[in-house]
């Protein structure tokens, strides 16, 4: 059985990377609750759904796209029960088709292996490569669910103090999208 331990409202006592530490001084620094929960290992949007019911919120879904030259990087957020098609997303945002980024990317630029792509990733992005976009169906949510930087540890915080406060510290400016729009 998938372990979710009980609700926690403090850091860890020990961080498992930079990126965990990072997200917790933020929070600190920033003086934003959070609720959070250590996990089993959870790399799918299955595995947050005992995550989803014990912190009563619903986990976002974070994709790090790069273009094919690997020099332009998105990091996407959207509800988790949404599609995803690279091609709308790239026609929104005018660029040539973007993909996944390779798994090294991934550590390079957000500090995370797979399944632990989050927002606090940006704290590692002082040189602001990474453009923030937020699906507008986020903004709808009271709560914003997502990992601290693990696939072992997942938090509840308020979707306003991550976009109005969060990345404002972080000194990334999102970009908020609508991808309900059927292209042809």
């Amino acid at each position: 059985m998938f372990y979710v331990s009980e609700i926690i409202t403090t850091a860890p006592a020990t961080c498992k990377n930079e990126l965990q530490q990072l997200t917790y001084a933020a929070l600190n620094k920033l003086e934003i609750p959070f609720e959070r929960v250590d996990t089993d290992d959870a790399i799918s949007m299955e595995d947050c759904i005992l995550i989803d019911e014990k912190l009563s919120m619903k986990t976002v879904k974070t994709l790090f796209l790069c273009n094919r030259q690997q020099t332009q990087f998105y990091l996407y957020i959207t509800v988790a029960d949404k599609p995803f098609s690279s091609k709308d997303f790239s026609k929104i945002m005018g660029v040539s088709r973007l993909s996944f980024a390779p798994e090294n990317l991934l550590l390079q630029k957000l500090g995370v292996k797979i399944g632990a792509a989050t927002i606090f990733g940006v704290l590692l992005d002082p040189d602001h490569e990474i453009k923030v976009v937020i699906d507008k169906a986020i903004l709808q949510e009271e709560w914003y669910g997502c990992s601290d930087g693990t696939t072992t540890g997942y938090m509840k915080v308020k979707t306003t103090a991550i976009v109005n406060d969060f990345l404002h510290y972080a000194n990334h400016k999102p970009v908020i999208i609508e991808m309900d729009l059927p292209f042809l």
